[in-house]
């Protein structure tokens, strides 16, 4: 059967059933599991007898234009619109994964909680840790990106502790060096940013042999993850340290997302930025870096000790942009993950990862993330779909794959799979070493912020400060807290946290081993 074969009918009883449910689906006369769909058609439940012959004619419209809507989305999928709809992969990309094979499902068909405790043990028992992801060699990687390795030298500045280089400037001196930014043209946010940017950028440059050069820098470290973990709050403490500098903004999110174009998840593909765009949101730091060249007049850095930091706390987990760029060898798993990239360009980077009990981390997630009708009884529905969503995939494809297939993280109501710590960090491990990445914990961190900004500081090989700087980076209150109105929606309901905490138990304890800590546990069940 090719392509253009595909015949597609919703089965389903009622309108006010289906609605409801989500939708399962049959390829001809053949059921298909929710990760093989590519396009919908909704049939409305027959009710002829009740309807004149002006209401037929109603229906016939609504259904038409219905139909016409689903076949412009088939159209852009098909045919592989990356500016299109970001729904499923392009059947051509994850051929692999659009088998039919035996599997149905519908989520809302059993809602006892007895049945979702079936669904986590039936998780868990097919839960393996193992890596077997094949790395992928230098040359694939350049290949793949070779403009991203074509501005990014191989060695960095000597003397300097951040990885930084001189660039040489061919632009218009008189003219706007950040005219063409991605993120100066989407985001009003830093509008204000980037004017301080154009306004000191000639004073930086540096005249050597008749030639202009800029200085550029990469981040000396990485706070890749994970959302709700505490991030924000460690992002604005070490911001007041003189010798840690970031990025314009906290999460310019260019690894996993901005480089491929997604500007805002479910809102398609735009043109992709260019490595040049993110280099220019380190311009600020390099300034500091750099100092008062015209002075000195000198190359050599006045600040050769300050380190810049970048914050987005997708990079740890979120590959999702890999099925429409790269070609699917692996069966529905990346060939490329972000960290294969960093480590080509920067083998010696630093990453701190922020993690908490990631049942606590899912409701969060929830309330945060949440628009309308957010209850606990709601956040237990969706965490049950997703549950049962998991353990659909996980009978057709490995856990892995499962963790990295877009169709189903879309699919999913709530993000489980944010929480499954453990499976991100052995890919992290496959490239870089133990001693490269620090893992903290919030509960830690919320109890002594002193001790855990240490460990941070020893990681970083930063030396001391005053008193007054220490105390003003301890005792600052908490950023990016719960608001008012999450917090009056009160804790998740007992029978959700035993859910839960049942599904992610064996995650954590691999992850309690391998980091060789019992308190990444989380059996305090503490309640962050």
């Amino acid at each position: 059967m090719t392509h253009m074969d595909y015949k597609y009918s919703l089965l389903g009883s009622a309108v006010d059933d289906y609605r409801k449910r989500p939708l399962l689906l049959q390829v001809d006369d053949t059921p298909v599991n929710l990760f093989a769909i590519l396009e919908v058609k909704r049939e409305l439940p027959r009710r002829w007898s009740t309807l004149g012959c002006f209401s037929r004619i109603r229906l016939y419209s609504f259904v038409f234009g219905l139909a016409v809507t689903f076949l412009i989305m088939a159209s852009y999928i098909l045919t592989g619109d990356k500016k299109g709809l970001l729904l499923t992969p392009s059947p051509f990309h994850f051929s692999s994964l659009v088998s039919p094979g035996p599997f149905a499902f519908n989520v809302s068909s059993v809602k006892d909680d007895a049945h979702i405790k079936l669904v986590v043990k039936s998780i868990t028992s097919k839960v393996k840790f193992h890596s077997s992801r094949k790395i992928p060699e230098f040359k694939v990687l350049v290949n793949s990106e070779p403009h991203m390795f074509s501005v990014i030298p191989r060695k960095f500045q000597p003397g300097v502790k951040n990885p930084c280089w001189y660039e040489e400037y061919t632009g218009n001196i008189t003219s706007d060096p950040y005219r063409t930014n991605m993120y100066a043209r989407y985001s009003r946010r830093f509008r204000t940013e980037f004017q301080f940017l154009r306004n000191t950028f000639r004073e930086h440059l540096i005249h050597h042999d008749g030639k202009l050069y800029r200085m550029r820098c990469l981040p000396y470290f990485y706070i890749i993850g994970q959302p709700k973990c505490g991030t924000t709050d460690l992002y604005d403490r070490l911001k007041l340290r003189p010798d840690v500098r970031f990025t314009t903004f906290k999460e310019p999110h260019w690894w996993t997302r901005k480089r491929f174009g997604i500007s805002r998840l479910g809102k398609g593909f735009q043109d992709g930025y260019p490595v040049e765009d993110y280099l220019d949101l380190f311009d600020q730091s390099a300034y500091q870096i750099q100092g008062n060249l015209t002075a000195k007049g000198s190359g050599s850095p006045s600040h050769p000790n300050i380190i810049i930091g970048e914050a987005s706390a997708s990079t740890m987990w979120d590959n999702n942009a890999w099925v429409y760029f790269y070609d699917n060898t692996t069966e529905g798993e990346p060939p490329f993950l972000v960290q294969d990239f960093i480590h080509a360009l920067q083998p010696d980077g630093r990453f701190i990862v922020m993690l908490r009990d990631p049942v606590e981390r899912l409701y969060s997630d929830y309330l945060y993330f949440g628009i309308t009708n957010k209850s606990a009884e709601d956040f237990h529905e969706k965490v049950s779909e997703s549950l049962q969503l998991f353990e659909g995939c996980l009978t057709e494809y490995t856990i892995r794959s499962c963790v990295y297939n877009i169709t189903l993280n879309n699919a999913m109501p709530v993000r489980l799979r944010i929480g499954l710590y453990i499976l991100y960090l052995l890919d992290w491990l496959t490239v870089f070493s133990r001693e490269q990445i620090l893992v903290l914990r919030l509960e830690d961190h919320a109890s002594n912020r002193k001790y855990t900004m240490h460990k941070v500081f020893d990681f970083l090989n930063l030396g001391p400060v005053t008193k007054e700087i220490e105390s003003e980076i301890t005792r600052s209150p908490a950023s990016n807290t719960r608001k008012p109105a999450d917090k009056n929606l009160g804790p998740m309901l007992p029978i959700t946290k035993e859910i839960l905490r049942d599904f992610y138990t064996p995650f954590n304890e691999e992850l309690a081993k391998v980091l060789r800590n019992d308190s990444f546990l989380w059996d305090n069940y503490s309640t962050l």
